[in-house]
């Protein structure tokens, strides 16, 4: 199952990248929590306002703080992190190893043990290995081939590192 030094070479797309970093953010527990709060917030604004037993005003603060939030999680903070991060600029050699993931860039390389991950999970482009809830490190599934297939590659995560329960 486990081909040791099977290596990935890593290009990120800046579009999926994006797409990855909003899969994040719309993810995390507090997120969620805020939109549904907002969504149940503007629902009732707008329902009551329909029926004449508000003024527009507070409609029209829910339908503010949902488009705050929307361009929050789903523009701004997706273009700060893809902005400020020069790893996604970066060609990666990702090599699997058996005791740990030897990272190589022009600029120097860097091994990681399996143990420094907490967890990984997927979304529609990307494999993301965390280090703790906020920090994160993206394999691109389209850059799988060969050797380090999607299938290869999710065994050895689930082995090595599990994914988050």
């Amino acid at each position: 199952m486990f081909a040791a030094g099977m290596t990935i070479h890593i290009t990120y797309d800046r579009n999926k990248v994006l797409q990855a970093l909003r899969y994040h953010f719309i993810a995390r527990p507090e997120v969620k929590i805020l939109l549904i709060l907002v969504n149940v917030f503007a629902i009732l604004s707008a329902g009551l306002y329909a029926f004449k037993l508000v003024r527009s005003l507070p409609f029209l603060v829910s339908s503010f703080l949902w488009f705050m939030l929307m361009v929050t999680f789903w523009f701004w903070m997706p273009r700060m992190i893809y902005n400020r991060s020069s790893t996604f600029k970066d060609k990666i050699d990702l090599n699997f190893r058996e005791a740990n993931i030897l990272l190589e860039t022009a600029n120097g390389y860097a091994t990681w043990a399996y143990e420094k991950f907490r967890y990984y999970s997927e979304s529609p482009f990307f494999f993301h290995l965390y280090i703790d809830d906020k920090s994160f490190f993206l394999i691109p599934k389209d850059d799988c081939t060969g050797d380090a297939d999607t299938v290869v590659v999710r065994q050895l995560l689930d082995e090595k590192i599990g994914r988050k329960r």
